[in-house]
């Protein structure tokens, strides 16, 4: 792997900085060393040496100034850059995990459907969660996702591939109480299959602790499309 350039950039300022730093101290000391010398010098010639001093003084010191100002702005830069790295990949697993790439975890609510009920009712029943803001769904641990078909007779759905029992639980990941009230309203979805699927009876309830819906088993790349940046 290759050193990161702004981790060379801080290396270097911060050698840069302890070098200056030690030179003023170096030079403060050959300036007491130097006693006895000066001793023997004029006063214009003293003058002189004093102004060139705090000159080149003043110059170390706007030189250590400036690097340290350089410091700071390289360290803040890598840390804007680990911040937003670390947002990147948080962003990237909730959308791998809302896509049914991985699986996902939350509060929601837990779906007991009993009796025989038509693809279409159930296809009728997924969509209502969608709408009412459930971010995951599965029914018999088989994840929902977009291309999920439901099919198949009352009384032997198929999910996937999958041959749904009697009865079988359906699990949403969402605000529990948006999707109990959205399910339960009068005139709401349950209203409906009660009157197009009357043998079939839905149980409702809130799940307190967070459940996990795996993620979906299907293969999710795309044979044709291509991403488009």
């Amino acid at each position: 792997m290759k050193p990161d350039l702004r981790d060379l950039r801080s290396q270097v300022t911060v050698a840069l900085v302890a070098a200056i730093l030690g030179l003023l101290i170096v030079v403060q000391l050959h300036g007491q060393a130097g006693g006895s010398e000066l001793q023997a010098k004029t006063a214009q010639e003293l003058t002189s040496i004093v102004a060139n001093q705090n000159a080149e003084n003043d110059n170390l010191r706007a030189e250590v100034a400036t690097l340290q100002n350089q410091l700071g702005e390289l360290q803040a830069d890598r840390a804007n850059g680990a911040t937003s790295v670390g947002q990147i990949e948080s962003e990237l697993r909730r959308i791998r995990a809302w896509a049914g790439l991985d699986p996902i975890a939350g509060h929601g609510i837990e779906i007991t459907l009993n009796g025989e009920i038509d693809a279409a009712g159930l296809d009728d029943l997924l969509n209502e969660l969608h709408n009412a803001g459930a971010e995951a769904i599965a029914i018999e641990d088989i994840r929902v996702i977009a291309a999920t078909s439901v099919s198949g007779v009352p009384g032997a759905l198929d999910i996937d591939g999958f041959r749904l029992g009697d009865p079988f639980t359906i699990e949403a990941i969402g605000r529990p109480e948006a999707l109990v009230g959205s399910l339960t309203r009068v005139g709401g979805i349950i209203a409906q299959l009660a009157a197009t699927n009357p043998g079939a009876t839905l149980d409702v309830k809130p799940i307190d602790e967070p459940m996990t819906l795996p993620a979906s088993k299907r293969d999710l790349v795309p044979d044709h499309g291509h991403p488009r940046l």
